[in-house]
């Protein structure tokens, strides 16, 4: 007999737990009944019984075949039925195993609670742009999503989030009716800002002292000044001489100031 790798399932004669496990072999004819951790008690107080499912070469081929078996024979069961022992699976542990890990890292201040808030932060950001730059060469994640797609994800991503929200009372439901609308004013202020200040042209002006102005945003312009905007549109395009003594500045003149002139 030649060593082999195989799949396995192992059964108690007492309880309904069960096992799933995939075995590379050591010696012929070894007697094994899997290597729990987690649940080690269930070995130890009851019988087991291992049934082999399905055989493979002895080989990284076999290796791999086999525990893509594996997980398929887990995932129907995993984190569902309460007496399928499997803790792992292609790598995944589950939700229980996780929060007994966590408590145990936080209450002793081991793992990633040993770090600093600004430790923390300062690591996330590095994984992040080491995964953005592979995704972004390699053409995976987001980046191999066409504009649409992501226009999609984002407008289905917003739905469910807000859906959420709202069920939970979360987020904007948080707040009262009157709270939503001072925050709808407070960030469309700042948010027409940041527009007009990305995409507002520039040009400069006459005063009617004869002063030149550079001039940035024309509608903040023209309401700090008591100016019409309809008006001074029409002496930058020429169809007016002036508007109220403001004059289309000539390209040669020399720029004196940055602010409006009151």
């Amino acid at each position: 007999m030649t060593l082999c790798i195989y799949t396995y399932k192992i059964t108690f004669e007492e309880v309904p737990y069960y096992y799933y496990g995939v075995r590379k072999q050591k010696k012929e004819n070894e007697e094994y009944f899997g290597t729990p951790v987690t649940h080690k008690w269930v070995w130890e107080l009851y019988t087991p019984k291992k049934q082999i499912l399905e055989i493979f070469d002895y080989s990284d081929e076999g290796w791999i075949k086999a525990q893509e078996v594996e997980k398929r024979l887990i995932k129907p069961f995993y984190n569902n039925d309460p007496y399928c022992l499997n803790e792992n699976v292609g790598g995944f542990v589950s939700l229980d195993s996780l929060s007994k890990l966590g408590k145990k890292l936080y209450e002793t201040k081991s793992g990633m609670f040993s770090r600093t808030k600004e430790k923390w932060c300062e690591d996330s950001r590095k994984a992040g742009k080491i995964m953005g730059n592979k995704h972004y060469k390699n053409g995976t994640g987001i980046f191999s999503l066409t504009e649409e797609q992501k226009l999609e994800n984002c407008k289905k991503g917003g739905k469910i989030q807000g859906h959420k929200s709202k069920e939970l009372g979360t987020g904007i439901f948080s707040l009262t009716k009157e709270e939503q609308r001072e925050n709808g004013r407070k960030y469309g202020k700042l948010g027409g800002k940041v527009v007009a200040e990305k995409y507002s042209k520039s040009f400069s002006l006459m005063s009617p002292t004869g002063e030149i102005v550079d001039v940035k945003n024309l509608t903040k312009f023209c309401r700090d000044n008591n100016l019409t905007r309809r008006n001074l549109q029409a002496v930058l395009r020429g169809d007016r001489n002036h508007h109220k003594g403001w004059k289309k500045c000539n390209p040669r003149a020399k720029v004196i100031g940055v602010n409006p002139i009151p």
